[in-house]
């Protein structure tokens, strides 16, 4: 595989970024490049690295789609000082069932409020990762779709993704579809319970099936990406799709991917996976990530100095830059200066802020 130089595509896409910001000059739909080494945008095929923040909730834990109706003005503002972090791409999460009231009705005030935060994205000058399907809120999961089976859950999700590709398939400030934030596969033994994973409050993990039915794993995998491809392919037919997936090669420290496996993948234009290095061990991390360089651009679309110090993090992004198109931290509603002033001080604010400043100096400087 041939691969950019990372170091001069950082540099290059900070140019192309700030350029592309002023009202003379919009952003341009991102492709993934000719050779599927990268992604490049533009007549001119010109390359862009992702640097971007998940966006997912506020200080307050209010996730995006909670706020934005009453407090807009605060998202506005949130993504100026996002665009001031060096950053190129706004990573967001939307709840299935703010956007959803049945099964086969896509709820039209959130699709209005979608298409106004992508309108803001391209004045900006941000590229957006539309990440869908959400279920973070237990509260805002409807019963009615916890009682669908199987096949009526996934027609439902496709509903989902018709509407948001038919609202969103016009303009290119949309990086990409990411088809659902780390989604897991029935084991040996089934569950009636589809979400898993809580953190905080929040439920981040979702079953997409919770039995095998005589099925493999790779068999639900490959028939669910392909039945929510081709729902957002009804519609639009350019934008980029991807699944933001846990790093199992990582956890388990062998084994290769599934859903972003020849097998399952076709339909999926890149790879995205959420790292969270472990202290003393980014090497580690390292090599693990290289089971995920697969001959598609690969994004690392979740990172945080959660388990590591802020310069192991640093160092996991200047190690994984050989082989990796893109990186994707997080902006909770604070800059650095803010939590630093926080009453009572507490040590997350403390390394959130940290890694803010380390995150902007990364970025490459215009």
């Amino acid at each position: 595989m041939i691969h950019y130089p990372r170091v001069s595509l950082l540099i290059l896409s900070w140019l192309l970024v700030q350029s592309s910001a002023t009202a003379a000059e919009p952003l341009q739909r991102i492709r993934v490049s000719p050779d599927g080494s990268g992604f490049v945008r533009g007549d001119n095929d010109q390359p862009i690295v992702i640097w971007g923040v998940n966006y997912d909730h506020d200080s307050d834990g209010r996730l995006l789609d909670e706020y934005w109706t009453d407090d807009w003005q605060t998202v506005v503002d949130d993504f100026a000082e996002i665009r001031s972090l060096g950053a190129n791409c706004v990573r967001v999460h939307l709840q299935f069932g703010l956007f959803m009231d049945q099964p086969d009705l896509p709820n039209v005030r959130s699709l209005d409020r979608l298409e106004r935060l992508v309108r803001l994205a391209e004045q900006a000058g941000l590229y957006l990762d539309i990440t869908g399907l959400a279920c973070y809120h237990k509260q805002h999961v409807p019963a009615w779709y916890d009682k669908l089976d199987e096949q009526r859950r996934w027609d439902a999700q496709a509903v989902f993704w018709e509407a948001v590709a038919q609202r969103c398939q016009g303009s290119p400030a949309v990086f990409c579809y990411d088809l659902m934030n780390e989604p897991v596969l029935p084991g040996k033994v089934p569950t009636d319970d589809w979400l898993l994973g809580e953190l905080g409050g929040k439920f981040f993990v979702q079953r997409i099936a919770t039995h095998l039915h005589g099925r493999t794993r790779q068999q639900i995998a490959g028939a669910w990406i392909k039945q929510m491809t081709d729902a957002i392919r009804k519609h639009d037919k350019e934008h980029l799709l991807t699944v933001g997936v846990i790093p199992w090669v990582h956890v388990f420290g062998a084994g290769e991917p599934l859903f972003h496996s020849a097998a399952v993948a076709e339909p999926l234009d890149f790879v995205a996976v959420h790292f969270y290095p472990k202290a003393g061990e980014v090497d580690k991390a390292i090599e693990a990530l290289k089971a995920y360089d697969v001959g598609k651009p690969l994004i690392i679309e979740e990172m945080f100095p959660m388990k590591c110090s802020v310069d192991e993090l640093a160092q996991f992004v200047d190690q994984s830059s050989d082989f990796a198109d893109g990186w994707i931290s997080f902006y909770w509603g604070k800059t650095a200066d803010q939590l630093r002033s926080d009453e009572p001080a507490s040590i997350a604010s403390a390394i959130t802020a940290s890694w803010l400043d380390r995150f902007k100096q990364l970025a490459p400087q215009p």
